[in-house]
């Protein structure tokens, strides 16, 4: 049976990047850093400004390279500074973006690419042999391999085997200076997919869950709502400092850290995979507030010998998803820290 809140709130009709990034030309902090990678914080990073910039960039890019309005874009790539990038950029351009599991074999990202009828494979550089094998099998050219990485950062990168570099994609950043994505100011236009995320589901292959601007401002805009409900709030906000190691081609990980965080204006460190141990450091290091986990990593973290090696005094949420997760193990990670202090909270979702 339904389950009716006790909570209301207005859910706007309007593209993503509009309420995430507000306009095309809205003035944007040029000093905040709201993406930063975790291995090299003080010198590659993004600002909301110099984000919106560079997803303008692909945006008008692809564009230019003749992408319309519903095309599908597959990003085949582990976790990476530019990552909101593509996702922005390609929604910018009124594509439709599709993220694949980096660990795919071939056959595997094949069946993805011609089921959702990508026009562009973005392909992480280390796995392109993976990735022009599953281009072969689906029919996709060779030309319409892009090699992705973040070399572009410091102005370098290229092509290889034959394949041409994720870069040419990119306008100017005077060209792209100002591009406008559609409002999507109505019911029916909010209601446009912006994402195909491909779910396990139950039985069979993967499916493409189509996902619409409205469900993603919606399920933002909830999950801001409930951490909002807490009356230290704000005060919280003005020190959050989130870690992502989720992957960023799953709902969870995109409707939090892409999403909610840029609306939130949280600066989030972004590591390439999970690595238990960098997580304590980087936690210990970067005086993260919330822990975004899975419960597997609760698991560890309730058991891992390492943990009581590092100092976590500056966690204050700690959040498990994705899977129901038993009271025990609740317990043990809640004796991590002071009496009273954490209180774990599960959330539950399907990307269905």
């Amino acid at each position: 049976m339904p389950y009716k809140s006790r909570w209301t709130i207005d859910i706007p009709n309007c593209h993503l990047a509009s309420i995430l990034l507000t306009s095309p030309t809205a003035p944007l902090s040029q000093t905040d850093r709201c993406y930063l990678e975790a291995a090299r914080p003080e010198t590659h990073y993004f600002t909301p400004h110099d984000l919106r910039l560079w997803s303008q960039r692909l945006a008008a890019g692809l564009r230019r390279k003749g992408l319309q309005p519903g095309d599908r874009v597959l990003l085949f790539s582990g976790n990476d500074l530019f990552y909101p990038v593509v996702f922005l950029g390609i929604i910018m351009a009124g594509g439709i973006f599709t993220g694949a599991n980096p660990t795919y074999v071939a056959r595997e990202l094949a069946f993805q690419l011609q089921d959702s009828g990508a026009t562009y494979l973005i392909c992480a550089a280390g796995s392109l042999d993976t990735g022009l094998e599953a281009a072969k099998q689906a029919g996709l050219s060779r030309d319409r391999v892009f090699v992705f990485d973040n070399a572009i950062y410091d102005g370098k990168g290229q092509g290889q085997q034959g394949c041409p570099y994720w870069g040419d994609l990119l306008a100017s950043a005077e060209e792209a200076q100002g591009f406008a994505w559609e409002e999507l100011s109505t019911p029916e236009k909010a209601n446009t997919t912006l994402v195909l995320n491909y779910s396990s589901g139950t039985t069979g292959r993967p499916k493409g869950v189509e996902i619409t601007h409205k469900n993603y401002v919606a399920n933002m805009l909830q999950y801001v709502y409930m951490a909002s409900l807490n009356p230290d709030y704000e005060a919280r906000l003005a020190r959050a400092r989130w870690l992502c190691f989720l992957p960023l081609y799953h709902a969870m990980a995109q409707n939090i850290f892409i999403a909610a965080a840029l609306y939130r204006n949280t600066p989030v460190y972004i590591m390439p995979k999970f690595d238990f141990i960098k997580v304590l450091e980087y936690t210990q290091t970067f005086r993260v507030t919330d822990f975004i986990f899975v419960p597997p990593v609760m698991v560890m973290l309730a058991k891992h010998p390492a943990v009581k090696k590092y100092d976590l005094s500056s966690v204050e949420v700690v959040g498990s998803g994705a899977a129901p997760l038993g009271r025990e193990v609740c317990a043990e990670v809640e004796k991590l820290w002071p009496e009273g202090k954490i209180n774990v909270k599960q959330g539950w979702g399907m990307t269905e």
